[in-house]
């Protein structure tokens, strides 16, 4: 399994004939490792409809004849463009020919009157990933360590999201193999060493940080 950081939250993993693209802000990202034309995904998952994670997701969805996993209320704008959606609610686990999605809940606005922001808990084969999306920490992501997780995404960038001191406590009960940090650095308010985050996590966890400058990619 192939997984590339694009920036901000956005990241394109791969594995065989299956590209999963999630939350893919790339115009207007100050730290876009790519275009919106350059990605053709197989799949997209949009964790909520703010800018900054909705991102170009319609278009690429067009352009790539992608399927769309979101929440209901965001399907609706998706459908109108004659995109297919998958689209279910927080705790559902929904099919895919990669294997499944399930939509965890996230503590975050959603930017659709009515819906609710998620992140989703991602079955790809043999692999298991939890893309958390924009959320502060919770208790109920205890409830993760029976998934198994070979690969946590999570935001580390404080002011929207969790920071560096909640992100890692979420580790601690997510209890991962491997974590990436995303959501840092693409502006001011959200500027963070993700350094010191792979230091505390690895000293009180078992977990292994990987840090991606956009455009890296890390095997799986």
């Amino acid at each position: 399994m192939k997984v590339q950081f694009l920036g901000h939250a956005a990241f394109l993993i791969t594995e065989g004939p299956y590209a999963l693209l999630f939350d893919p802000f790339l115009t207007g990202n100050p730290l876009a490792a790519k275009k919106a034309d350059e990605v053709k995904p197989t799949h997209i998952l949009v964790s909520h409809g703010h800018s900054d994670h909705l991102g170009d997701a319609v278009e690429i969805a067009k352009n790539s004849s992608s399927k769309v996993y979101t929440f209901y209320e965001l399907a609706e704008m998706f459908e109108k463009e004659g995109i297919e959606v998958i689209a279910g609610n927080l705790g559902g686990r929904l099919p895919a020919d990669f294997g499944s999605v399930k939509i965890f809940q996230a503590l975050h606005g959603s930017g659709v009157v009515g819906g609710h922001a998620c992140g989703f808990v991602v079955g790809l084969h043999d692999k298991k990933i939890y893309f958390a999306g924009d959320t502060a920490l919770f208790v109920d992501m205890s409830l993760l360590e029976s998934e198994e997780i070979d690969l946590a995404l999570l935001p580390i960038g404080d002011f929207y999201t969790m920071g560096i001191e909640d992100a890692a406590k979420a580790v601690e009960m997510i209890k991962p193999k491997n974590v990436i940090p995303m959501h840092y650095n693409t502006f001011p308010t959200i500027k963070k060493d993700p350094m010191e985050f792979k230091k505390l996590v690895e000293a009180n966890t078992q977990a292994k940080v990987i840090v991606l400058e956009p455009g890296e990619t890390v095997e799986i």
